[in-house]
């Protein structure tokens, strides 16, 4: 049997004539640039997150880069990250002239360790607290990080908070003030919807998500050069703007997205069971953190992610066997060739590091079938049982 890791041809063959129609309706208007579709879509990812502005911009990495440059993280500055996402998280703290300032993930949710970033912050000395303009922690994976306490240790600091949420839209966080969604716990959240995530493109595109006015003006004029009227640049921005097709692909799957929400999280679920019942001790499967006695989990699952300290050995075994599996992320930050100037050593992030040595993704999406998850299961067993 194969299991590929990912298979969008499902999802489209049930949408297909939904969104033929919905990208008719941008050629017959030739809004291509924003327009009409992008604003409503926007008006919904806004209610749907629970936040007052957001905006369609060309790539998650570009909405990562906007929200920084909307706080005018520059050349000298410092903005505070894990050593273990996906590069443009730190990629663009790099563009921008800033320097990326890690702290280590927490073994179970690989998200930023809230106690050593207050270790962090509480080690500086003034003039390097100055320094940090942002934190941006990650909502790896599709759970969120412990934002009430790294929201704590930042307003202690005055230091806003950018969440990469790429990962994550829709993901849930039990806050001290009630539940609230993956991208409104911040000064400013960031969305991705590459083809392969859980509300996902047919192409490049992301969103920018606050509740702060004053910075949403910031996004809106530095998403188009910095104009507030046309030839008129109040600041440097930058090219940033969503395709009017993508706007209207994302809004026909945005009313499907809760329901793909439920069949992770139920293929999730069948998976733990599957494990249990093979009692495959040497597999650490992912802790969802946060849950509700009646929702169930406020995990979404953009991937599921396995521990094991064969991880290699698995994977080209599992891909003899035909299952799909991938590595994310294979070289934590501070190892890359091109991070190599901020002199970290090998063993400062011991939490990253071995995530990156462990952790395999399994297929999750919503239209696999239990037969399937039943094969990969099975197959991880003979590899343990050989």
């Amino acid at each position: 049997m194969k299991v590929p890791l990912l298979d969008l041809t499902p999802q489209m063959n049930s949408l297909r004539e939904e969104i033929e129609g919905a990208i008719h309706d941008v050629l017959q208007t030739n809004a291509f640039i924003l327009g009409p579709k992008v604003r409503e879509l926007e008006q919904a990812i806004a209610e749907y997150s629970g936040v007052r502005h957001a905006f369609g911009v060309s790539s998650g990495t570009d909405a990562l880069l906007l929200a920084l440059m909307a706080l005018n993280v520059g050349w000298g500055d410092w903005v505070v990250t894990t050593p273990f996402s996906f590069f443009a998280t730190a990629g663009v703290i790099a563009r921008l002239g800033a320097k990326p300032v890690f702290v280590d993930i927490t073994p179970d949710s690989f998200n930023m360790d809230s106690v050593k970033l207050g270790e962090l912050l509480d080690g500086l000395d003034t003039l390097d607290v100055r320094k940090v303009k942002a934190i941006l922690p990650v909502h790896l994976y599709g759970q969120c990080a412990d934002m009430d306490a790294i929201a704590q240790t930042a307003q202690g600091y005055g230091i806003p908070i950018v969440e990469d949420a790429a990962q994550a839209i829709g993901a849930q966080y039990p806050s001290a003030g009630g539940v609230m969604r993956a991208g409104a716990m911040g000064a400013v959240g960031c969305f991705s919807f590459y083809p392969s995530k859980n509300l996902g493109a047919v192409g490049d595109a992301g969103m920018v998500v606050t509740n702060d006015d004053k910075l949403a003006e910031e996004i809106r004029i530095r998403r188009v050069h910095g104009e507030r009227e046309k030839y008129h640049h109040a600041v440097v921005g930058g090219n940033f703007r969503m395709d009017g097709l993508q706007g209207a692909v994302l809004l026909v799957k945005l009313s499907h997205l809760e329901s793909w929400h439920k069949s992770r999280r139920q293929n999730a679920e069948r998976y733990e069971r599957l494990f249990a019942a093979r009692h495959l001790d040497a597999v650490r499967l992912p802790a969802a953190l946060y849950r509700d006695s009646e929702a169930g989990d406020y995990h979404i699952y953009n991937q599921f992610v396995i521990r094991v300290s064969e991880r290699d050995d698995l994977k080209s075994y599992l891909e003899e066997q035909g299952v799909g599996t991938d590595i994310y992320y294979p070289v934590p930050f501070h190892e890359q060739e091109c991070f190599a100037y901020l002199k970290y050593r090998q063993g400062e992030f011991p939490e990253a590091e071995r995530a990156s040595r462990e952790v395999l993704a399994l297929p999750i999406y919503p239209e696999l079938t239990e037969e399937m998850q039943t094969y990969v299961v099975d197959a991880i067993g003979q590899y343990y049982g050989r």
